[in-house]
């Protein structure tokens, strides 16, 4: 029997999974009618973090960029939020995506300056970048200084006409940010920018070799991850209505929770940080109230992960049953032979 040769990206599995999570987005999106206020702000710190883990995760995992400075786009787009509706007069919602605009052109000097380090270099200097974000608004007294400041309550009106509706559109604008940072790297890495970043990451001088624009794909990446992370922080402070310089560029909140959630869900994965939010949910859920002992455990699981599954809880459920919910890979698929392999 003759042998072809056809190139499959998705297994009968995942599209199987691909169903089963479109049913969850679906039960997601209709939470405002069976879901109660406090579900609601959790669902949304849940969405905001599954936006930020997967914007790290994409920078990490396929750019080789380890940052622990993403904190500087997170209070970067708070406070243009802010700035914009409190002193241009921007509509709130006009003013979010405009947040998230402005932190993607404030990091293109930023990462000119970045990208002259290397390795343990570029993470300092990433964190370094953000304190100098927080301090320089910290002294903005027109934004409150070190105290910090909040949305006069006009602004807050014009988000929506009562606490309720203005609950529920923030909660539909989080799951949104969170399918558009999913479809985002998705999207990406089905690319040719996906390619090049995969050839980076298995080995930067074998891509190099091979053509790859190293710097120019590192650059798109590191770009685009911070017009997203600015987006949702902005979409943060909207739904806290309230901003300071400590909260806004908080490196254990926005950086250090986020970096464990990836590495116990997975890098180089789009399921990863899906999983780890999860994960990370449930044990603050369970051990919030065990003092400096849930960090202790935070750190021990970390630590855990790393040695005995380096590609986190995810590269082992794929690894055992050959699983992929959000396929990037292409599958050489022989037929007329019993042959399977990929590519």
């Amino acid at each position: 029997m003759s042998e072809r040769y056809q190139v499959h990206r998705s297994t009968r599995a995942s599209r199987v999974a691909m169903s089963l999570f479109a049913l969850v987005v679906l039960a997601l999106a209709a939470a405002p009618w069976w879901a109660g206020r406090g579900d609601l702000r959790m669902l949304v710190e849940i969405f905001t973090y599954v936006g930020l883990a997967q914007m790290w995760g994409l920078l990490a995992g396929y750019g080789g960029l380890v940052s622990i400075g993403q904190q500087a786009f997170v209070g970067l787009g708070g406070y243009m939020l802010f700035a914009l509706a409190t002193f241009a007069g921007v509509p709130p919602l006009a003013a979010l995506l405009l947040a998230g605009l402005i932190a993607a052109l404030i990091a293109i000097p930023t990462a000119l300056v970045a990208f002259r380090l290397q390795g343990a270099y570029f993470a300092i200097g990433t964190w370094v970048i953000a304190e100098v974000f927080r301090l320089g608004f910290a002294q903005a007294s027109a934004l409150g200084g070190g105290s910090g400041m909040s949305l006069p309550a006009g602004i807050v009106r014009d988000i929506a006409a009562s606490a309720p509706a203005r609950e529920a559109l923030i909660y539909w604008l989080a799951l949104g940010l969170a399918l558009a940072a999913i479809g985002m790297v998705y999207l990406l890495l089905r690319s040719r920018w996906g390619l090049a970043m995969t050839a980076i990451r298995d080995s930067e001088p074998a891509s190099e070799s091979l053509g790859v624009e190293t710097w120019r794909t590192k650059f798109v990446v590191y770009v685009a991850t911070a017009g997203m992370t600015g987006l949702i922080g902005a979409l943060i402070f909207l739904q806290k209505l309230r901003i300071s310089p400590d909260a806004a560029f908080s490196v254990s909140d926005w950086t250090a929770l986020v970096i464990f959630i990836v590495v116990i869900g997975g890098i180089g994965s789009i399921e990863g940080p899906i999983i780890g939010t999860i994960v990370f949910f449930a044990l603050r859920e369970l051990a919030a109230d065990w003092g400096a002992w849930y960090m202790i455990l935070l750190g021990g699981i970390a630590v855990a992960t790393m040695l005995v599954a380096p590609r986190g809880i995810w590269g082992v459920i794929s690894e055992r049953w050959d699983l992929q919910l959000f396929p990037v890979r292409r599958r050489l698929v022989v037929t007329g032979a019993k042959a399977d392999a990929r590519a």
